[in-house]
């Protein structure tokens, strides 16, 4: 019953947020057409989706006429002839239209107005999210292990965020790591726990309008797609690569085809397979959800009658879509964490299989 409730009230919030996005977007273009014929513009939605899903030097919530609800964000800027400058990015005005101290912003990157080299290290919102999530992480991880060490949930019940938590770092200790570790399972435990939760809450935090879609930034999912690699070949072992540089039971000539093929396997494939679904997957949502708002807008172009009368079907869609989008969340953090799991128990399955031969050799003998 709670839970019918909290997602019915999330259901009203987030409607009410995409009307009053929709009624101050028409309030705004009413009063520029006062007084003069406005100039038509026209809509261009792959743009307009594009700049949204896309890193950015503020955090943007709403605008009501001409009040833009945004959190600029420090730019730290490095050239060799001025050397380090640091300012707030709404030196650059809502509309990016302005220039400062010699610098510009272009298409979204920060250029210097004589052309010379910029190094941009500035504070971006997928940064400042993902330090974000990563002290959430941190502290509430730490929060937890402290009422483990005191007793709770070891001699009593577990409480709180605890007890919510318990079960999920379960499933993924009994489902994912020992099926696919075998007996090294508590070894990379912490790192699959890691992994799990840091992509969940990004994951989550993506979901709220105005955040950033930190897990659909490629640069996130190739990091964690490269740490994972170096995960996967620091656990193979002598077997794993004589099997890949020279397949048993294999006809010369075929090794010559399928040496190639199984190691662009191991260091490119494999890797490409976590980056590219993580990306993939929660970049499509975020695309959808953006595409059935602007339907209202396209609409809005021919007739505002039938932009209107599209508005309840287009906003009944796009919170159907943002709860799928919850669920998403949570099985993209679980696949990206099964995958390498996966990657990382075959990368020493043969010296698993290995010990059990000699295990079984050395009983026989006795």
């Amino acid at each position: 019953m709670v839970s019918k409730r909290l997602k019915s009230l999330w259901a009203a919030v987030f409607s009410l947020f995409l009307l009053l996005s929709f009624t101050a977007v028409q309030a705004q273009d009413q009063d520029h057409g006062v007084g003069h014929e406005a100039k038509h513009e026209k809509l261009e939605p792959a743009k307009i989706i594009m700049d949204h899903i896309k890193d950015a030097h503020e955090f943007h919530f709403f605008t009501v006429g001409h009040f833009h609800a945004t959190i600029p964000l420090p730019v730290i800027l490095y050239s060799p002839g001025k050397g380090v400058t640091m300012f707030s990015s709404s030196r650059f005005g809502h509309e990016r239209e302005l220039e400062y101290n010699g610098y510009k912003m272009e298409e979204g990157k920060i250029v210097a107005v004589d052309g010379s080299k910029v190094y941009d290290f500035s504070m971006t919102k997928n940064v400042v999210q993902m330090l974000i999530a990563l002290t959430v992480l941190v502290l509430l991880m730490m929060g937890i292990a402290k009422k483990y060490k005191k007793g709770q949930g070891v001699t009593s019940a577990p409480k709180g965020w605890q007890n919510a938590l318990e079960p999920v770092i379960t499933f993924v200790r009994d489902d994912v790591a020992k099926p696919n570790l075998g007996h090294k399972w508590q070894k990379y435990l912490p790192y699959l726990l890691t992994v799990f939760f840091f992509i969940l809450i990004n994951n989550i935090f993506g979901l709220i309008p105005g955040a950033a879609n930190v897990t659909g930034n490629t640069a996130f999912t190739v990091v964690m797609g490269v740490l994972s690699a170096i995960v996967i070949l620091a656990s193979t072992n002598g077997h794993f690569w004589g099997h890949i540089f020279w397949p048993p039971g294999v006809p010369f000539l075929i090794k010559l085809i399928l040496v190639p093929v199984e190691l662009a396997g191991v260091l490119i494939i494999k890797p490409a397979a976590l980056i590219i679904r993580l990306f993939a997957n929660m970049v499509a949502g975020h695309i959808i959800i953006l595409s059935f708002i602007s339907l209202i807008f396209i609409f809005g172009e021919m007739s505002k009658g039938a932009g209107w009368g599209f508005s309840p079907i287009s906003i009944l869609f796009t919170v159907f879509i943002y709860f799928i989008e919850i669920l998403v969340a949570f099985i993209q953090a679980f696949i990206f964490t099964n995958l390498t799991a996966v990657f990382i128990g075959q990368s020493f399955e043969g010296e698993h299989e290995h010990h059990e031969e000699g295990h079984a050799q050395a009983h026989a003998a006795h």
